[in-house]
């Protein structure tokens, strides 16, 4: 499985497909996997960060969390940019196909700890089940807590 392509999937709360991409497998384990992916869209600013095309993507998704998360790497200088994590269902994975269903909350956590949270009205305007609901906040507080350290995080020993 490691370095074999994948089809990366995001859908909406609904299970729609929104957007897909391709990345590499560059690590694994029971637990989960992690891809490298490209970022594959024009230039712009987001929340204080350069996103440049083809910045360097390392992507943690694990089969039991209702989250993902992204480390973000400047594609000049490979330097960290930022973690950017989605609050979602519990990712699938089959076939070289990963696949998960995004609830609009995320935790944007720059190099100096600094956490910002967003979307959280597009959150709560999504027709959730209480379940659902409930487990995506806990995930939320899982990431704000896994990110509590001062010094970062390498989403490696995550997996």
């Amino acid at each position: 499985m490691i370095d074999s392509e994948v089809m990366i999937i995001k859908n909406n709360q609904a299970g729609i497909e929104v957007w897909r991409y391709k990345g590499r497998i560059v690590a694994a384990s029971p637990k989960g996997v992690i891809a490298e992916a490209f970022f594959n869209r024009p230039d712009f600013e987001f929340n204080g960060i350069l996103l440049k095309e083809n910045d360097r993507f390392l992507e943690l998704y694990l089969f039991d969390k209702w989250y993902n998360i992204y480390e973000i790497y400047d594609r000049d200088s490979d330097l960290l940019k930022a973690w950017y994590c989605n609050v979602t269902r519990p990712v699938c994975m089959h076939d070289l196909m990963i696949s998960y269903d995004d609830l609009a909350l995320d935790l944007l956590v720059f190099p100096d700890a600094r956490q910002l949270l967003l979307d959280e009205d597009e959150f709560l305007a999504l027709n959730l089940a209480k379940p659902d609901r409930i487990s995506a906040r806990a995930g939320l507080k899982e990431l704000q807590n896994i990110f509590k350290k001062t010094d970062g995080v390498d989403i490696r020993s995550l997996i």
